[in-house]
């Protein structure tokens, strides 16, 4: 089980926000983009935080800020009738967007470039095996190891220990450390999903 399993409960409990966005009003892809400008934020805080740690904590909170409008943004729609099929394109490239700008600040910040190119590709085969199973008519699998919601949760609350602590094992801080995982877990959630999807298939 994922975070992503939780999305209904997530849009139930946007409803305050959904009502305030559509009073002031944003569109779903305004908030598309508020998210990955968020996401590019906290690349930009990460990749500055290997020189000062304390960048960790400005990056840990818009990666927070990009996984409520990640969430809002499908809930507007919703709400407001405008869901479109370019408008769920749009939402998918910003995402991929916003997970190459994490990563990559952190593996900058850390100086760890082979990890950190191991850990996007492990990242972005997880989103794509997820939407071709969508393309491949299945339905789109948010199943695996480690979803979207898992890593921005990981990635918020090691940036938070970043931040008051550099410690060391085998080499790598805690941000080298979840490189790794993104890396490893990442790449075994595809596989996963290549296998349900082949699986359904006929």
């Amino acid at each position: 089980m994922t975070l992503d399993n939780l999305r209904p409960l997530a849009d139930r409990l946007l409803g305050p926000l959904v009502s305030g966005a559509t009073r002031v009003g944003l569109t779903p892809d305004t908030v598309s983009l508020l998210a990955v400008f968020a996401a590019i934020g906290a690349g930009c805080s990460f990749w500055v935080a290997g020189e000062q740690q304390l960048f960790y904590l400005v990056g840990a909170f818009l990666v927070l800020v990009n996984g409520v409008f990640d969430l809002l943004d499908g809930a507007l729609a919703r709400k407001q009738e405008t869901a479109t099929a370019a408008g769920d394109v749009l939402d998918h490239v910003l995402d991929r967007y916003a997970d190459i700008s994490i990563i990559a600040g952190l593996a900058a910040g850390v100086g760890e470039y082979a990890i950190g190119f191991a850990a996007v590709t492990g990242v972005l085969m997880t989103s794509y095996l997820g939407t071709q199973a969508e393309a491949a008519g299945l339905d789109r699998v948010y199943g695996g190891l480690l979803g979207r919601a898992d890593r921005l949760a990981l990635v918020g609350l090691v940036a938070t220990v970043a931040a008051v602590s550099d410690a060391t094992v085998y080499s790598l801080d805690s941000v080298g450390w979840l490189l790794v995982v993104f890396a490893l877990i990442g790449h075994l959630t595809a596989l996963q999903r290549f296998y349900y999807a082949m699986s359904d298939l006929p």
